[in-house]
């Protein structure tokens, strides 16, 4: 297995070879952050990459939102795309070592960028980072995909068994809005925190 350190990522990026990014925010999660209505609420994009979700939240007033990658390259383009958003809240470090807590965290295509040997830890950080009832929502790949490299697949059976001690399950269901290229290999999620 390949190590999937700040150098990996900083070398995709810096190389180009971006196939995960859309160039905009997906459709489920832009109409996920159209209906929420509070503005103030706390909400944290791990893993961000270029951060499509933050641009989209933070061009629509929602001021409070953070994105933390290991990587600087992500955060650069962010920067040089919205030069107001907050520097403080732009974090170059490992999720894992993260230690605020807000009211949403955004998942889009971060869990299925980590080692899969992660994926237990990652479930119980989110929860770690949630306030109470916080939310977390987002998109997980519903495919195999990829043993060796990113992106790793799985299914819903397999990322129950890592979520259910946390989380309550309040959507877990095959996106109806994915792009044509994601069309029924996408789930849609919004866990709430246990």
């Amino acid at each position: 297995m390949i190590q999937l350190n700040k150098d990996y990522w900083t070398n995709r990026y810096q190389a180009n070879e971006t196939g995960w990014d859309l160039g905009d925010i997906s459709t489920p999660l832009k109409e996920y952050i159209d209906q929420l209505t509070n503005k103030n609420i706390s909400i944290l994009i791990p893993g961000a990459g270029n951060a499509h979700e933050a641009e989209y939240l933070f061009l629509r007033g929602f001021k409070n939102v953070t994105v933390i990658d290991i990587s600087p390259e992500p955060l650069k383009n962010i920067k040089k795309r919205i030069p107001e958003f907050p520097e403080n809240n732009l974090i170059l470090g490992d999720f894992f070592e993260h230690q605020q807590q807000y009211d949403l965290i955004i998942e889009q295509t971060f869990f299925c960028a980590l080692n899969p040997s992660l994926r237990k830890n990652y479930a119980e950080k989110m929860n770690h980072l949630l306030k109470e009832k916080g939310k977390l929502a987002g998109i997980l790949f519903n495919e195999p995909l990829n043993s060796d490299h990113p992106p790793f697949g799985g299914n819903k059976e397999e990322y129950i068994s890592y979520f259910e001690s946390y989380f309550n399950f309040k959507t877990f269901d095959v996106c109806y809005n994915s792009i044509e290229p994601r069309k029924d290999r996408e789930l849609f999620i919004l866990f709430e925190k246990k």
